[in-house]
């Protein structure tokens, strides 16, 4: 099973390009069903179907997948119905807590609901689809970039917690809970809030690993602007450091050449000079056009023909080669080196420290531990450093350190 995840800043247009593509792979043969994880929801307005009941009958697209043409379904996730289903242990016991306190019973619920959740837990929605074994290729249109980024690495945010600290907490309360609850005047969490935040978090770790495999990628949609671009560069070295794989990128609304006035020449000459460092910026990666169409395309048939024309007679559906941003090998000394792709980085930006079994990889605002495989856990950092759009990171046969042991990209 293929999975394609579309991304991109607001406005560019990735609903209609993650749209488009899978038109293109139903018309191709293939079970395909398309997905939204924005809280946005446009895939009904691109595919010119209506999302509510209407005098002709039933709404066509909805919280459960609906066939709009030949193999080709379509799901606006619920994420409400999602959240409600994944999150109602947790959520009774914020509001118990929050009803102790004395707050308004419409104040508390609306302050157990954690920002950026639905869209989390809507990819939910695709880890199920997933295990049914009833698609051949799942596309989803993603949020924008920064949330997208966010859901993406919350999962090994999640496990950190999850395998340090709930533990220790769950034992505790466990134990103190009656103290507790009297000294703090409030209730202690049971064992169906702990066993909803572990089964939570499996569920997520399921989606990355799901999502960091061979056969899921993410797709980089943007239009020509310089502003639009930098996001893109910065988004592909967010998504290399937490795992996950690039396998293209699309310029979408491109102004084709050719006769015009002068307002128009000066856009075209304006998007080449942006295209250009496109081609500079992800080389390497496959760079597909989409010119700008005269008239919005809209339903299933504009747009298999727009991604017809957009991948030409590339395979839209093509595995990525390699494996992926993160890689062991030796080196000529027999060191074990690990290598994780950071595209647009230099070393003066990357911060890199060890702590026990964990690499902590520091880039910017982002973070991402990296909890070592035991062959190299045992190993201490001999060296390291940022080459070609890499950070290599060198380990040697030593005895085990007692403490942290702080390194710095070299």
């Amino acid at each position: 099973m293929r999975i394609v995840l579309f991304t991109g800043k607001g406005g560019v247009g990735k609903s209609t390009v993650a749209a488009g593509t899978a038109a293109l792979a139903a018309a191709a043969g293939h079970r395909t069903l398309v997905l939204s994880t924005d809280a946005a929801h446009s895939l009904a307005d691109a595919y010119g179907v209506a999302t509510r009941s209407t005098a002709e009958g039933p709404a066509p697209i909805g919280a459960e997948p609906t066939e709009i043409a030949d193999r080709l379904f379509v799901q606006q996730v619920d994420a409400q119905l999602r959240f409600e289903q994944s999150w109602a242990d947790i959520q009774r016991y914020l509001l118990s807590v929050l009803d102790a306190a004395g707050m308004d019973p419409v104040a508390a619920e609306e302050m157990t609901v954690i920002p950026g959740a639905e869209e989390v837990l809507a990819l939910l929605e695709l880890r199920l689809h997933a295990r049914s074994g009833q698609w051949d290729v799942i596309v989803v249109d993603c949020a924008p970039t920064a949330e997208t980024l966010r859901l993406l690495a919350l999962p090994e945010a999640l496990g950190w917690y999850m395998e340090r600290l709930l533990p220790i907490q769950r034992r505790l309360v466990k134990a103190l809970r009656p103290v507790l609850t009297r000294a703090a005047g409030v209730p202690m969490p049971g064992d169906s809030v702990f066993d909803a935040i572990t089964r939570l978090h499996a569920e997520l770790d399921e989606v990355h690993a799901l999502l960091s495999g061979p056969d899921a990628s993410v797709r980089l949609v943007l239009t020509p602007e310089n502003v639009v671009l930098a996001e893109a560069r910065r988004a592909y070295t967010s998504l290399s450091l937490f795992g996950y794989r690039v396998d293209g990128v699309i310029a979408n609304r491109v102004f084709p050449a050719g006769d015009g006035d002068a307002w128009r020449a000066g856009w075209v000459d304006a998007q080449q000079t942006v295209l250009k460092e496109v081609d500079q910026s992800f080389a390497g990666l496959p760079a597909w056009r989409s010119e700008y169409w005269s008239a919005e395309p809209v339903g299933v048939p504009a747009l298999t023909d727009l991604a017809t024309r957009l991948y030409g007679d590339d395979d839209p559906l093509a595995v990525p080669e390699g494996d992926g941003p993160f890689r062991v090998t030796r080196d000529d000394a027999g060191a074990a080196v690990v290598h994780l792709a950071l595209p647009f980085v230099t070393r003066a930006e990357v911060g890199l420290a060890r702590n026990g079994d964990e690499l902590v990889v520091t880039v910017g605002s982002s973070r991402r531990l990296l909890t070592l495989p035991a062959g190299l856990a045992r190993l201490r950092v001999a060296g390291a450093r940022v080459e070609d759009g890499e950070l290599q990171v060198r380990f040697r046969e030593s005895e085990p350190t007692t403490g942290p042991d702080e390194g710095g990209a070299t």
